[in-house]
C-alpha cells in the first residue's frame, strides 16, 4: 500500500492570540489521540511526530571532507515543519481524507506528499 507524508506546517506568526488553557490543551490532545486511534484501527496510521521549534535544529553537512554543524534550521523561512504523520492509504484521495481530518482539528495547513519509496528494513 502506498505511504504518504502528511506534514503540518506552522508559521512564526501562527501563535494563537489567546493561549490555550490547560483544559483546552487536554481536550485538543484527546481529540488528536482519538483521530490517531481511528487511523490505527483503519490500518492507515504508521507513525507521527511533533517537532520542537525550529531554533532547536542543528544542521550537519560535509565540506571539503570536514563535518560541520550549525545551529538553527536549514532554511531561513517564516514557515517550518511542525510535525507530521506517515500514513498508509490506498490512494491520494484517502490520504487527503486523513489530512482533512487533521487540519480540521489543529487549524494548520497540511501538505500531503507520496513517498517515492518506503522501506521497513534497511536496504541490503
Amino acid at each position: 500500500m502506498p505511504h504518504y507524508l502528511l506534514s503540518v506546517h506552522t508559521a512564526e506568526t501562527s501563535e494563537p492570540s489567546v493561549p490555550m488553557s490547560d483544559e483546552e490543551r487536554r481536550r485538543s490532545f484527546a481529540r488528536l489521540g482519538a483521530l490517531e486511534r481511528e487511523m490505527q484501527s483503519a490500518g492507515a496510521w504508521v507513525f507521527s511526530g511533533r517537532l520542537h521549534e525550529p531554533d532547536t535544529a542543528t544542521v550537519v553537512r560535509v565540506a571539503d571532507g570536514d563535518v560541520l554543524t550549525t545551529d538553527g534550521p536549514f532554511v531561513e523561512a517564516k514557515e517550518h515543519l511542525g510535525g507530521f504523520y506517515v500514513v498508509a492509504a490506498p490512494d491520494l484521495d484517502a490520504a487527503l481524507g486523513w489530512a482533512a481530518k487533521v487540519t480540521a482539528l489543529i487549524g494548520a495547513p497540511i501538505e500531503v506528499r507520496p513517498f517515492a519509496g518506503f522501506a521497513t528494513e534497511p536496504s541490503a
